[in-house]
């Protein structure tokens, strides 16, 4: 094991090929996913959270549940709609990073717009106050909520950046984990320690570990600020 370790570190130190592109890969699909997905989350999570409208509540169960899709049923949905025998089979996505995309943005979009919903209701009932005192129109108001929210939507994106950063299963089945292609960090862990590999699987690991600690710190510390 320490074995294993001393090699990862040397990995990491050497800028090994190998590990360079599935970092470049990852950091591809993630930030590409996550913007994304703060870009349809941000607009339809304020909406949820400052109107009201019939279905509003139907719609926020709905969204809730998606929060919660198992991403390997993503990932089914996504390969059965791009596979040789879906009906998007002529866009010729399987096993690209496009599609990793495409799985990562259905997953974690949902998650933008319930952290984005639940903020705005609280705050939504000062800002439409001041609004009309201002004479504002929808336009302006919903800038005015933008400001208000400009924290929770650096969270929400890092939030999304994480969730985006640690998947495994739906960009598995539809990426396909192919060498120097589609693999990630996450299944590249998975298929080097299942070859025997554990060196490169500890290199990865550390990685996104260290990642994951620095989203999580900078996540923690918005908080604080909003809660202030």
């Amino acid at each position: 094991m320490g074995t294993a370790l001393q090699k990862a570190i040397s990995l990491i130190l050497s800028s090994d090929a190998e590990l360079l592109n599935i970092l470049k890969v990852t950091a591809q699909m993630s930030l590409k996913s996550s913007l994304l997905a703060l870009l349809l989350g941000v607009p339809l999570g304020i909406c949820l959270g400052n109107s009201k409208f019939p279905g509003r509540g139907l719609l926020i169960i709905l969204n809730r549940t998606l929060m919660g899709m198992p991403p390997v049923v993503c990932g089914l949905l996504f390969y059965i709609l791009f596979s040789g025998v879906g009906p998007l089979r002529h866009m010729k996505l399987l096993f690209t990073v496009k599609i990793m995309i495409l799985a990562q943005v259905a997953l974690i979009t949902p998650i933008v717009v319930g952290a984005m919903e639940t903020y705005v209701a609280g705050v939504s009932p000062a800002i439409r106050e001041t609004a009309r005192g201002l004479g504002l129109g929808r336009g302006r108001t919903f800038l005015l909520l933008c400001n208000e929210c400009q924290y929770c939507i650096i969270s929400s994106y890092l939030l999304a950046f994480s969730r985006s950063i640690a998947e495994v299963g739906a960009v598995s089945m539809v990426g396909g984990a192919i060498a120097w292609k589609t693999n990630v960090m996450t299944t590249a862990i998975m298929q080097y320690t299942n070859q025997g590999n554990f060196s490169l699987g500890i290199a990865l690991g550390m990685i996104l570990l260290a990642v994951s600690l620095l989203v999580n710190v900078v996540i923690s510390l918005l908080q604080r600020r909003l809660s202030q």
